[in-house]
């Protein structure tokens, strides 16, 4: 209850992010409902259409938790802690909030799946996509629910972690994330274009990509800073080395949809599987690419937001606020010309291990 009631007094903004939430969570609801009604239809080689699909599943968890973690209702406040509402206790409410999100775009997937397979009539386009849908073969009921529930059960589980995730410095995953892009490139040399292998080479590289992009970001800030830094790049540079922990996994993942992106013209000239998800594969990777752009923007917010006493003390100080305004100019330039040639490597790598 006291979930639902911060949930409802929210200002417009948070409120958005959260629909978005919900937004995210039915177009991944929707897509594993197609592939349950394609295993159905031809259950012969309907496993990896499932595995494919585990991809648009992360991006949407990752999305929700990023939203969790800016949410101002369930942010540690002064004299919280004597009510009962400490770090744990807000942790349980932002994971209330959050299936609840994921849990209404579940309920709209469900109900628009079956609006278009003509099993949900008396609305316009009834039964438009009775044929993809597979409507001629009856849709198993505890299958249904059982993936729709993926979303929430898995969002709701990963925010609750978050209070005890360790402070890890950024430069640590460094070399970590190096070791498992290189495994994962690896795999996809081994596996070549097509199947269970290429998919997990990829998650490979995506999650190496995830666990060096604190490292990168933090170095990043460091040659901001090189030389003889003035006022305006010593201040860019040591925010971007603060906000590495935070924008560094999106700003990775964001790298390796790119990267993925950058990979698509080259296995189409070689004649590799690009629809591994068949007619949904475009909007699954959309999905995926905005998940993956929300949770960058998302982060970089509560960033924002962590840094709103700094900002205080600097215009306390008579700091104007076009210094503010270029200092997140440079911080962004400098991301931008570290992560684009980044994709582009990865990128030409990864073609180079599906195309051999």
């Amino acid at each position: 209850m006291l979930a639902l009631r911060l949930a409802r007094g929210s200002r417009p903004l948070v409120q958005l992010r959260r629909l978005l939430v919900a937004a995210a969570s039915a177009g991944t609801g929707f897509l594993l409902l197609f592939v349950l009604a394609g295993a159905v239809a031809r259950p012969g080689g309907s496993f990896p259409r499932l595995l494919w699909a585990l991809v648009p599943l992360a991006a949407t968890v990752q999305f929700a938790v990023a939203v969790a973690r800016t949410d101002p209702a369930t942010r540690p406040r002064a004299g919280l802690d004597a009510a009962g509402l400490g770090p744990v206790r807000l942790s349980l409410v932002a994971a209330i909030s959050t299936a609840v999100a994921c849990a209404l775009g579940s309920a709209l997937a469900l109900a628009a799946f079956l609006h278009l397979r003509g099993d949900l009539a008396g609305l316009p386009f009834d039964g438009a996509g009775a044929a993809l849908l597979h409507a001629d073969q009856p849709l198993p009921v505890a299958a249904a629910l059982t993936l729709l529930l993926l979303v929430p059960l898995t969002a709701s589980a990963a925010v609750l972690t978050l209070p005890r995730r360790k402070p890890l410095a950024p430069q640590t995953g460094l070399p970590w994330g190096i070791a498992i892009t290189a495994c994962g490139l690896a795999v996809e040399a081994y596996a070549g274009p097509g199947g269970p292998g290429m998919l997990a080479g990829w998650s490979l590289t995506a999650a190496g990509l995830a666990l060096a992009g604190p490292g990168l970001a933090y170095a990043c800030g460091t040659l901001v800073q090189a030389g003889r830094p003035g006022a305006l790049r010593l201040l860019a540079g040591r925010v971007l080395q603060e906000e590495a922990p935070r924008v560094g996994p999106p700003l990775g993942v964001l790298c390796a949809v790119g990267a993925a992106a950058l990979t698509a013209p080259a296995l189409r000239d070689h004649g590799g599987p690009l629809l591994p998800l068949g007619p949904l594969t475009g909007p699954a990777a959309a999905l995926v690419a905005l998940c993956a752009a929300a949770t960058l923007l998302t982060s970089a917010v509560d960033s924002r937001q962590g840094r709103a006493a700094g900002r205080e003390a600097l215009a306390d100080l008579g700091a104007p606020a076009k210094v503010l305004r270029t200092a997140a100019s440079l911080r962004a330039t400098a991301l931008i010309a570290v992560c684009l040639p980044l994709s582009w490597g990865v990128a030409q790598l990864t073609s180079l291990a599906l195309t051999r």
